[in-house]
This record gives structure tokens, C-alpha cells and sequence, in this order.
């Protein structure tokens, strides 16, 4: 781009105006090649970002999405808890090392083996949908995507609405048990919202995931100290309705070693396999089930949240708010980690073959 100035006759003049140009187009080079770093770099930052759509025309123009929930809603025709168990995988995999699959991968001492993931369920639904999409398109979707799109799948198919999943995931490496450090049952709010804050989630988004319990299921052995021997008085938690407790306690035997019954964490029993904000009313009659879902209500940190929640009508969308952002956590993208050929596995290292 030349920057042109009329002026009067004259060698002298001339020369004035032939500097001109030659700055003008050098400063015009400078400014181009600037212009041109500047947007190098921030395509760089969208490519490496999770986004919508990330695998449109990726997947010989297979839907990626559409394969995966078809398998989830398969498996939640034949058994609607496998929602719960889908919302559940996916924030135990996100709150670890973040959304990246290692809560799939085998090994003697993986995630897989901590005490909180035992009875974590849903393996075999990413499997299958995992199987389906190496056929569609080989090494192109993440196991810790498919974890993403199949626990909005599993919202969506409890009355939850859709939200928009963001993709672009990518598999990480590592997966051991002594990195499995979940928030507990037992937490306080303030404990609870400190483990969520280490994580970048606040607290209003904290209430939100935990309304997640809304169809979610639990073991007496998680809660059977509220019903006879809470904090060592040998009686029950105060806060829990008294008709409950003798409702649990029928469920779950003082003495007992067996789980035999899996318990609603939603007491309206009529909302047990749909997400909506029932979790919210029941918490605040004194119903929650685990100790820090009944402190949710209770605590002058998050009760007006919960209170807002129960009594309002924003639950899903911002819900699902929650989730994607849940879902940002620590994310490897790019060129970080992997894409596996099989969830539970990671990919073997390529021989190398030098040639002299």
C-alpha cells in the first residue's frame, strides 16, 4: 500500500515524494507482517480451543455425535440408570487430571482401582459407541469426547434439555489411583466449594453440578452414619426428616455389611430418572440423602442458591452451563495427548526404522 501526497513541481519535491513512498511501504511491510503474526497466532489459539462442530467433515461426513447418541439411547431405553451412570463417569474423569479419559484406561493401579470408582458404571456404553466411530473413521474422535457427548446425551434423555457439547478433546497418558482425590460425601460446603475452586468452578456452578444427584443413586455405606450414629452421638443426623429415617433404616440395617438396596438421592420418588430441580425441593425439607447435599440447604454459603434453584424455573439451562464448563477442565487439545484406538488402552508406540 502506497501513501501518496501531492505537492508542488521540483526535482527536489520529487525526491521528498519518492522517500515517501519507499517509508510508506516499508512501514506498510511491517505493519503486514505484524498483522500477520498477530492472526497466526490466534488461529493457533482457536485450533488448540474446544469448540462446537469440531468434528464436522472429520469423519467421512458421519455424524460423530449423532453415532454416539444413538447408543446411549439404546442402552437408556433398556435401562434408564444408565444416565446417572454416564453424568457420573464424566465428572469423575473431569475432577481427575481433567476430561481427559483416564478414568477408562486399564491397569493394576489406574483411577479405574480407587475406592470413589468402583462403582462407577458406564464403561460399555463409551465402548460401544468408541467402536463404532474407529469403523466410521479410525483415529479421528477421543474417548474423552465421547465420555462429553454421552453424558449430555444422558441429560437430554432424562427430561434435562440439550446443550451444545464443546469437542477437540484428546486422550491423556496417565491414570493412577493416587491421583483420585473426588470431593467426599461427608465434605462441608466450604470443604466441598474448596475442592471445586481448585478446579476453576465457583461455588453457584458447584450447587449446580451437585443438582447432577437429581437422578443419581447411592449405597447405604455412604450415608448410614446419619441415620444411627451421626458424628459419634449415636443418634441420627438432626437435619434428616424423621420419616425418613425410618424409611432408610428399614433399607439400610445398623449392622449390616451389605448395600443391597441402591437409594434415590431425589426422595421425590416420582422424579427418580428426571433431571429437573425436584433434587433442590426435596434437600430443602430436610430429605437430602448425603451429608453434603442436605448441607447445600442448609449453609449460608449456597442455601439462597439452592433456594433460587428449588423455587425457580432456570434449572436445566444453567445446568447445562455447569456441564460444559465442567467439561473445560484441564482439557488437552491440539497436539497434546493422544487419540486411542481403544478407550481402556493406550496406543502402542510406532516403531521407528532408521535407514543409513
Amino acid at each position: 500500500m502506497d501513501i501518496f501526497i501531492s505537492s508542488a513541481f521540483g526535482n527536489s519535491q520529487k525526491k521528498k515524494e519518492k522517500k515517501m513512498k519507499i517509508s510508506a511501504a516499508v512501514v506498510a511491510a511491517a505493519f503486514s507482517l505484524a498483522f500477520s503474526f498477530i492472526l497466526v497466532n490466534f488461529t493457533g489459539q482457536c485450533d488448540a480451543a474446544l469448540q462446537q462442530g469440531f468434528y464436522k467433515g472429520k469423519c467421512n461426513s458421519q455424524d460423530v455425535e449423532a453415532i454416539v447418541a444413538s447408543v446411549v439411547k439404546r442402552r437408556f431405553n433398556d435401562k434408564p440408570r444408565v444416565a446417572a451412570g454416564l453424568i457420573r463417569l464424566f465428572f469423575h474423569d473431569c475432577f481427575v487430571n481433567g476430561c481427559d479419559a483416564s478414568i477408562l484406561l486399564d491397569g493394576d493401579s489406574s483411577e479405574k482401582t480407587a475406592p470413589p470408582n468402583l462403582s462407577v458404571s458406564g464403561y460399555d456404553v463409551i465402548d460401544e459407541a468408541k467402536g463404532l466411530l474407529e469403523e466410521a473413521c479410525a483415529g479421528v474422535v477421543s474417548c474423552a469426547d465421547i465420555i462429553a457427548i454421552a453424558a449430555r446425551d444422558a441429560v437430554q434423555l432424562s427430561g434435562g434439555g440439550r446443550y451444545e457439547v464443546q469437542t477437540g478433546r484428546r486422550d491423556g497418558f496417565v491414570s493412577l489411583a493416587s491421583n483420585v482425590d473426588l470431593p467426599s460425601p461427608r465434605f462441608s460446603v466450604s470443604q466441598s466449594a474448596d475442592a471445586f475452586s481448585k478446579k476453576g468452578i465457583g461455588l453457584t456452578d458447584m450447587v449446580l453440578l451437585l443438582g447432577g444427584h437429581t437422578i443419581g443413586f447411592t449405597n447405604c455405606s455412604l450415608f448410614r452414619d446419619r441415620l444411627y450414629n451421626f458424628d459419634n452421638t449415636g443418634k441420627p443426623d438432626p437435619t434428616m426428616d424423621p420419616l425418613l429415617v425410618m424409611k432408610l433404616r428399614i433399607i439400610c440395617p445398623q449392622n449390616s455389611p451389605a448395600d443391597r438396596t441402591p437409594v434415590s438421592l431425589d426422595q421425590n420418588l416420582a422424579s427418580t430418572f428426571i433431571v429437573d430441580n425436584s433434587f433442590y425441593k426435596q434437600i430443602r425439607l430436610g430429605r437430602g440423602i448425603l451429608q453434603i447435599d442436605q448441607a447445600l440447604a442448609l449453609d449460608p454459603l449456597t442455601n439462597n442458591t439452592v433456594a433460587s434453584l428449588a423455587n425457580g424455573n432456570d434449572f436445566l439451562a444453567r445446568f447445562g452451563q455447569a456441564m460444559v464448563k465442567l467439561g473445560a477442565v484441564d482439557v488437552l487439545t491440539d497436539s497434546q495427548g493422544e487419540i486411542r484406538e481403544s478407550c481402556h488402552l493406550k496406543n502402542k508406540p510406532r516403531s521407528t526404522f532408521l535407514f543409513g
